[in-house]
């Protein structure tokens, strides 16, 4: 599945929201930061790829 492209808009706590950016969506997800690469920030863009994500 994928590739999709996402930027981290915000964290709260252990929880990060995502916002997909490879397509025009104002759609967000709320993930757990421990399914994420480690020291992630807000503006870190992702891809996800085979059910991981990568910093781009």
């Amino acid at each position: 599945m994928g590739p999709f492209k996402y930027k981290v808009i915000k964290i709260e706590g252990e929880y990060a929201t995502l916002l997909r950016t490879d397509i025009h969506s104002e759609d967000t997800m709320f993930i757990a930061l421990s399914l994420l690469p480690s020291g992630i920030d807000i503006g870190t863009e992702l891809l996800w790829e085979n059910f991981e994500y990568n910093v781009i």
